[in-house]
């Protein structure tokens, strides 16, 4: 295989796996509490024997931007937002513990607290719990304080609190659906200076117009090595006939 073909090959290969990170992010511009995907490009030589004359570029995922969102007041009760550092814990598809800055709370038809993708939300119990009551209140510190049905307005109960941790970024690792769970395994204890803020929520940290760019510049790039692909071709069978003709 001529080199310049593979040069160029795997350009191609690498660049749409660069495009397929950047259109995760693009999706999830709206998404609340993401946090976007990041990639770069760096060199790596051709293995093999003879010469080497020729080096490609692989696409790698260089973790997340860590940033946070801009946040919105919303008025919802159940709305929450993390202030600064921090997550909200939640149990993961797996079972296990995981952590999200998905604020998007809702109580299911049994009372149980769960993000708007169905993790639900733990406190210091497990899974918090809200039983039918006329309002609810979401402190900055997690409690969550009802009044019961039936009961008069000045009577408040408080039915759980938040678990709100804040372990070490380079501890985590992302899993499907934006949640974050620890490297190691276990589960990060509670942090007290974590707090957040109700009728809120955070949005996502893609920066939409960059996105759009790369998306762009990416595709440009593709297409370079497509043409450069169709040259290496035309060049070979440029190079036959000439060989037939001697």
């Amino acid at each position: 295989m001529d080199k310049s073909l593979y040069v160029a090959m795997t350009g191609a290969k690498e660049i749409m796996q660069a495009q397929a990170v950047n259109n995760y992010n693009l999706a999830n511009a709206n998404t609340t509490g993401f946090k976007a995907d990041l990639s770069a490009f760096q060199s790596q030589a051709v293995a093999g024997t003879g010469y080497a004359s020729r080096v490609y570029a692989t696409a790698s995922s260089t973790g997340w931007d860590g940033s946070e969102g801009s946040i919105t007041t919303t008025g919802r009760p159940l709305d929450v937002a993390v202030q600064g550092q921090g997550f909200i814990a939640v149990q993961g598809p797996n079972g296990q513990e995981a952590y999200t800055r998905n604020g998007d709370l809702h109580l299911t038809a049994d009372g149980v607290l769960e993000t708007s993708t169905g993790q639900a939300v733990l406190g210091d119990d497990g899974p918090i719990t809200v039983p039918p009551s006329n309002s609810i209140q979401i402190a900055d510190d997690g409690t969550i304080s009802v009044v019961p049905q039936g009961a008069t307005p000045g009577t408040v109960a408080t039915v759980g609190r938040i678990k709100l941790v804040n372990p070490p970024v380079d501890s985590l690792t992302r899993e499907s659906g934006g949640l974050f769970q620890l490297a190691a395994g276990g589960t990060a204890p509670a942090d007290a200076s974590v707090k957040i803020a109700a009728g809120a929520l955070e949005s996502s940290n893609v920066d939409l117009a960059s996105a759009m760019v790369n998306m762009i510049d990416l595709a440009r790039s593709y297409d370079l090595q497509v043409k450069a692909m169709q040259s290496a071709d035309q060049n070979a069978q440029s190079s036959s006939q000439l060989l037939q003709s001697t």
